[in-house]
């Protein structure tokens, strides 16, 4: 044993002085060499174990469902009155009585106003006794004549005159009733621009009519959502002025004509509005159908992904590893999209955590809350 000893030490003199640089790489090399011996041993361990493979994600998905999806075409339009015009005077003279309640509904014929209608009813009972005159002139004419003593111009004169005379009475009388000013329509009444006493001229404004039971919705569609809107379509109205109130009605006209400026054209809905809430000069919210689809293939928005052009979802398979799956979309809602092509009801697709998913990889599906408030893969309603 000491020959043995003695016999390296002079091996261990000629290799030189220990250095610390030389204690490092003696350190680092036998951390090098536990690290591949450790390594080996896992292999070994992993290969006899059936290998190491990542634990699931978890991922919340959504099942492919089938409902009913509509296609709607929204628009911002202005509201109009069915009825509304500015009430005037047609003839000259002072007003004697302003008798309706301003702001109040009115029935048709109602009474706004009257003018002074002295002189013109002075003028229409003048023209009613000619007339009376005339009138009983033709009769006795007309009884000679018959009995062969009278001419038959003589007839044809008191006839003449008769017809002048019933004329100018029925003139008197519109000018008359044109004293009295009634309401055109049914409606309500806004100011009055006049009072008692005012003299107004023919034109003149006294009040201003709308008959709001009725509106009328004005907007625009583009040229090329033209074959799509029909005439008789259903509408529904909303505006800020009354949230949480929605009117619903029809179309009833579209131009026939084209804006070429804009290239839109000017669409009408009827409206009914029986608690004369929404009023002329409103805007309003407008929504029509364009189609309906009861059996469509449904998933929520957040399930879609998109890489250029491509859309696609990451589909759950039964072995709960996920594929790449790519689709066709059709009509996209607020909550939910229609699948036209790529998957089939009862799929299921991954709604939250698919920005770290791959082709391949397994994930622990969590029931994700879908549009309806249900989690997914519980009951239809």
């Amino acid at each position: 044993m000491n020959k043995s000893v003695l016999h390296l030490h002079p091996q261990r003199r000629t290799a030189g002085p220990v250095t610390a640089s030389g204690l490092a790489g003696a350190g680092v090399t036998a951390v090098a060499a536990l690290l591949i011996v450790l390594a080996t041993g896992c292999s070994k361990e992993g290969e006899a174990g059936g290998g190491f493979s990542m634990p699931p994600m978890p991922a919340e998905v959504a099942e492919v469902t089938v409902g009913k999806i509509e296609e709607n075409f929204q628009a911002v339009g202005t509201i109009e009155a069915d009825e509304a015009v500015t009430v005037v005077a047609e003839i000259e003279g002072t007003v004697t009585a302003v008798p309706y309640l301003e702001g109040e509904l009115l029935n048709k014929g109602d009474l706004i106003a009257t003018l002074d209608d002295r002189q013109l009813a002075a003028e229409a009972s003048r023209a009613e006794a000619l007339f009376i005159q005339s009138k009983a002139t033709y009769e006795r004419v007309k009884i000679v004549v018959d009995q062969g003593a009278g001419a038959p111009q003589d007839l044809d004169d008191a006839s003449a005159v008769m017809k002048v005379a019933e004329a100018n009475f029925e003139v008197a009388k519109a000018r008359l009733a044109k004293s009295r000013i009634n309401a055109p329509f049914s409606g309500t009444a806004g100011s009055r621009k006049v009072s008692v006493g005012s003299y107004v001229r023919p034109g003149q404004a006294i009040t201003e009519m709308a008959n709001l039971a009725k509106i009328r919705v004005i907007f625009s569609a583009p040229e090329r959502m033209i074959s799509q809107i029909k005439k008789g379509a259903g509408v529904s109205v909303t505006t800020t002025a009354f949230p949480g109130t929605t009117l619903r009605g029809r179309i009833i006209v579209m131009e026939p004509v084209i804006d070429p400026v804009t290239r839109t054209a000017r669409v009408v809905a009827e409206v009914p509005n029986s608690d004369r809430k929404f009023r002329s000069g409103m805007s309003a919210d407008i929504t029509t159908l364009l189609s309906s689809r009861e059996k469509a293939l449904t998933i929520p928005n957040e399930a879609v992904f998109a890489t250029g052009d491509q859309s696609f979802v990451f589909a759950v398979k039964p072995d709960s590893t996920v594929t790449r799956q790519a689709v066709k979309l059709g009509t996209r809602t607020a909550d939910v999209v229609e699948v036209l092509e790529g998957l089939t009801p009862g799929m299921k697709v991954v709604t939250a955590g698919h920005q770290k998913l791959f082709e391949g990889a397994k994930v622990m599906p969590i029931p994700g809350a879908t549009p309806g408030g249900q989690a997914a893969g519980g009951q239809k309603q």
